[in-house]
């Protein structure tokens, strides 16, 4: 740390230009997140999480990029150090990743020590763009020696060189830097940037799309934050581009980059308006669909929300994981054709499952409707912690929902976008439990905290006490700063119904629906049911109580006839966790089978896996002799060393 702020001596004087206060604009979605800084998460089961992401996992991976040289090549470039560029031509956007987490942990947790080194990096940054705005350090440093599919000039090849891709992670960690700090160093640097990006492409101009879809999110953010339009018609452009390029031509560095050929990768075989089946890289497909969504509450064009919706219905409906994993295929970290969903080499990039929560919040911001956080809440508590281990230090880049004992987590990757991924995921999400509209309050997630929004010209406080996932119990206190009338709106999950998530790829095998109950002031109420939530509109006052009591039976899964890898088998679930069995716990697990009637009880266990609920059901070995398992919930596997592991389990009718 010493040495990158050493670094930064000079240039912080010379790069700490304050632009011109510029409007902020309304980001157009009807229904509005309650933000990170009015909401504070006490949790049992999240908060340890976030403190470990912010004490550990955000040190940790600054320290590997320090090592591996992924800062060094910023300092390089801006003249600090000499050397040649280090790593991968993406590199830089691993450092503006991990930077956009800190900003937010920042406006969570202030901690001068971490603004510091945010800040001598953002003077790193700035040392690293050139004269007119252009930002990539490999052609900066040496572009006679650039690493590999670099493209020999700017932006010529641009579906390989991630250049637009890189900074548009660049842009939502200026965003995130200017709202935790209020200082505009780092949005200045963002600006000029975009200023560049809107003088060389667009119509008339450079007509082509980024290879790695990203940069779309991050223009709508400057917009937001600026009030400049050219942003957001950058990003509208960025996506009505595409489709209009054609097939690739074969690149010259050889058969590495093969996969860049195929146009429906890179999801430009179609416009974006007529594509109606995911396909393609994953992650790139869910920030595309939700910069669509972004794109189209901002504009008020509802074309491309249509098709962000459709696009939706076919990936739950046809191609996700139980977890809320997406991308099946190991080539191209792709989605798979319908329904082909194996376990044992499922991909299930853990960058998917972020982007895959993106999405559906976006979603959930412009209907209103629970299926959207369904998904979401499966995708969390499941695809998307698995990716981190519970030391905060190893990763999860694929998430296989089989393991034949070869799997591993890693402290680091050669391409390491998943841990940046889950560093600014964990300290934002307090911003995904609750939202409002002018009618009242949503209750998204069941999430221990402390709220504070503005409703019908009333400061309401709200309270969340739970145990969930663990227990079904949720106690919220409404406290308003006067009686005032409006609607809290609190979501049914997927999972006290027939169906674990929507879409229909999945079902419980007992087919019943289970009552919510719902009480206020201790006496239980009917309510209404509107797009998954219940509906409590009254005239609240100072410390009313709702209790919600969420049935939390054990429950079998199976899969539709069609999921093949899933034939003959269950899953086991209670509440949102999905479970899985591992040898740590049963010997060998991959051969297992589960009867009729396994009989599962659940127990929570403080002592195991920093504190699990685990589930103990009869089976049988591969021999037929039958034994008492044990299974743990899916995010917390691997965190014993390697192993056997399966979330589908072999069932008998006996």
């Amino acid at each position: 740390m010493k040495k990158i702020q050493g670094f930064c001596a000079f240039f912080i004087v010379v790069f700490c230009i304050s632009c011109s206060e510029r409007p902020a604009v309304d980001d157009g979605y009807p229904i509005k997140p309650v933000a990170i800084t009015r909401v504070k998460i006490t949790d049992e089961f999240w908060l340890p999480r976030i403190e470990r992401n912010r004490t550990i996992t955000i040190p940790y991976t600054f320290g590997k990029c320090e090592e591996t040289g992924r800062i060094g090549n910023f300092a390089i470039a801006a003249g600090l150090l000499k050397g040649e560029f280090t790593g991968e031509r993406y590199n830089d956007s691993d450092v503006f990743k991990i930077m956009e987490g800190a900003c937010y942990s920042l406006i969570q947790h202030p901690d001068q020590k971490l603004r510091r080194y945010v800040d001598c990096l953002v003077t790193l940054i700035a040392g690293a763009q050139e004269k007119d705005g252009y930002l990539y350090t490999t052609r900066t440093i040496n572009p006679l020696k650039m690493a590999p599919g670099a493209g020999r000039e700017r932006w010529i090849d641009e579906r390989v060189s991630h250049e637009l891709y890189n900074i548009g992670h660049m842009y939502e960690a200026a965003v995130a830097h200017y709202n935790a700090t209020g200082e505009k160093t780092f949005l200045n640097v963002a600006i000029k940037s975009a200023d560049l990006v809107n003088k060389e492409f667009g119509w008339g101009k450079r007509e082509i799309a980024p290879g790695h879809q990203e940069i779309e999110i991050g223009l709508v953010k400057l917009y937001r934050v600026t009030g400049e339009r050219k942003y957001l018609d950058l990003a509208r452009f960025f996506l009505d581009v595409r489709g209009r390029q054609g097939n690739y031509i074969r690149h010259p560095e050889g058969s590495r980059f093969d996969v860049y050929n195929d146009s429906v990768y890179l999801q430009m075989h179609k416009p974006v308006l007529q594509q109606d089946e995911a396909v393609g890289h994953a992650v790139r497909a869910a920030y595309m669909y939700s910069a669509m969504a972004d794109v189209s509450e901002a504009t008020g064009d509802k074309s491309y929300l249509d098709a962000s919706f459709k696009l939706w219905n076919n990936v739950t409906g046809k191609k996700i994981y139980i977890t809320g994993g997406i991308g099946s295929e190991e080539k191209g970290e792709a989605f798979g054709p319908p329904f082909v969903l194996p376990n044992l080499t499922a991909y299930t990039e853990t960058c998917a499952s972020v982007a895959n929560v993106f999405w559906n919040s976006r979603l959930f911001r412009s209907s209103g409707d629970a299926q959207y956080m369904d998904i979401l809440e499966q995708t969390l508590y499941n695809g998307l912690i698995s990716g981190v281990s519970l030391d905060g230090e190893n990763f999860f880049y694929t998430n296989p929902l089989e393991s034949d004992g070869s799997f591993n987590r890693s402290g680091w990757f050669d391409c390491s976008c998943c841990p940046g991924n889950i560093v600014r995921f964990m300290p934002a999400m307090g911003q995904y439990i609750y939202s409002t509209d002018p009618q009242g309050i949503y209750v998204n997630l069941f999430i221990g905290s402390d709220a504070n929004m503005t409703i019908k010209n009333s400061e309401v406080a709200l309270t969340q006490i739970t145990k969930y996932p663990w227990e079904g119990r949720t106690d919220l206190i409404v406290t308003p700063d006067k009686e005032t009338t409006f609607i809290v709106r609190i979501r049914i999950p997927d999972f006290t119904g027939k169906n674990p998530v929507p879409g229909g790829l999945y079902s419980y095998l007992d087919s019943e629906n289970e009552k919510v109950e719902i009480s206020v002031n201790g006496d239980i109420v009917e309510y209404k049911t509107d797009r998954g939530f219940a509906l409590l509109e009254r005239t609240w006052k100072k410390g009313d109580k709702i209790s919600v009591i969420f049935p939390m039976k054990i429950r079998e899964i199976v899969a539709r006839p069609e999921v093949k890898s899933d034939s003959g088998r269950i899953a086991f679930s209670r509440g949102p966790v999905i479970y899985c069995v591992e040898e740590a716990d049963n010997g060998k697990v991959r051969n297992m089978t589960v009867g009729k009637n396994p009989d599962p009880a659940f127990k929570y266990r403080s002592d195991l896996l920093t504190g699990v609920g685990i589930i103990k059901f009869k089976g049988f070995d591969s021999k037929g002799k039958e034994k008492e398992y044990m299974a743990i919930p899916y995010y917390a596997w691997a965190n014993r060393g390697k192993g056997e592991m399966a979330v589908w389990i072999n069932k008998t009718t006996k």
